[in-house]
């Protein structure tokens, strides 16, 4: 019995202490601006992505279609999205044994009347892969799935940034 007063009691005050140093679950972002522009190209998985998340939100529309850009608040320009994979490792007779994955990613944010409200900022990932040519397949679909991931992750990176714009900047 007195066993079980101490666990109750460690749970609580644990509950207490994550309550009371500010934890609090991350919630969506609130956006200064209510439409956005920008011309992702038709294959941009993560031009999709970024859309698909900005607008689950339900507070931002997203206009890619060129001559509707007069009803954008803000116009995201994508300056650079480039998929990269390098060797880094080789065994002893000189076949691939390590690639390293790179995604990079560069776009500015500026207002309808041109004044810049994110300079161009270029978010990079990368991810180390081994190579095994006995599952080539496999490899394949691992190498995929970090793509997925390092999107995500910039996806994730772009709406925080784009959450600091304030509206008087706008």
């Amino acid at each position: 019995m007195h066993r079980r007063i101490c666990l109750n009691l460690l749970a609580s005050s644990a509950a207490l202490a994550a309550t009371g140093c500010g934890f609090a679950l991350r919630t969506a972002p609130n956006f200064a601006f209510k439409t956005l522009f920008s011309p992702f190209s038709e294959g941009s998985t993560l031009g999709i992505e970024l859309k698909r998340t900005l607008e689950a939100n339900g507070n931002v529309q997203v206009i890619t279609d060129v001559r509707q850009i007069g009803k954008a608040d803000v116009i995201l320009d994508v300056l650079t999205e480039r998929r990269e994979k390098t060797v880094v490792g080789l065994n002893a007779s000189g076949q691939v044994r390590e690639f390293q994955l790179r995604l990079r990613f560069t776009f500015r944010l500026r207002s309808a009347k041109n004044s810049e409200l994110i300079p161009a900022t270029e978010i990079l990932q990368q991810r180390d892969i081994s190579f095994n040519e006995s599952a080539v397949l496999a490899k394949e679909t691992e190498e995929g799935l970090l793509y997925r991931e390092m999107q995500s992750d910039i996806v994730q990176q772009i709406m925080r940034r784009l959450a600091t714009v304030t509206s008087d900047k706008i």
